[in-house]
């Protein structure tokens, strides 16, 4: 019998990407694998579903225009989720995948990454949403004010790696 997707990804070092690589080649040359991926996310594992996030990006940035197909269902799960590990795998895709964004989803990402960092405090999932909604603000007055304030209170965050990106993301943005 084959070995579920699930399976692959279990076990393991917390810490380590596990048997990634080899679930992201299986379903570069099985691409209908990719369902069973994503129903991976209703694993119990938390483990398992940051590998899953792991997979995906390697995928979606392998082939942008299967970002594009799955983007309303990915950001869907990935908001119902609330892991970090998905969050900021999601912030990541939106920068790194912006082109392959529709007007409405690139909207609908707005909303999302901005509910991100009202409800998130992991410093990865801050710092990959606000390179993101920073390299967005360059060219959105509205998302630029909106972002500011959020900014100005990254900068006196206690973690260097949040306060020095905040600061870095007003200074690109004229906001100093």
């Amino acid at each position: 019998m084959t070995e579920s997707i699930c399976e692959m990804l279990a076990g393991g070092h917390p810490n380590s990407l596990g048997r990634t690589e080899e679930v992201v080649k299986l379903i570069l040359k099985n691409p209908e694998r990719i369902d069973e991926l994503y129903q991976g996310y209703n694993s119990d594992d938390e483990v398992v579903r940051l590998r899953i996030s792991s997979s995906f990006k390697r995928l979606f940035l392998a082939h942008p225009d299967w970002f594009k197909k799955w983007y309303p269902k990915f950001s869907k799960r990935v908001m119902r989720l609330q892991q970090p590990s998905a969050l900021w795998t999601y912030s990541l895709l939106c920068f790194k995948l912006e082109e392959q964004l529709s007007a409405k989803n690139k909207e609908d990402a707005v909303a999302n990454l901005k509910e991100i960092l009202k409800a998130c405090d992991d410093w990865i999932v801050i710092n990959n949403t606000i390179e993101t909604l920073g390299h967005w603000a360059a060219d959105d007055a509205a998302l630029r004010r909106w972002l500011k304030p959020m900014l100005e209170s990254y900068t006196e965050d206690s973690r260097k790696s949040v306060a020095k990106r905040a600061f870095k993301i007003q200074k690109s943005l004229g906001l100093l």
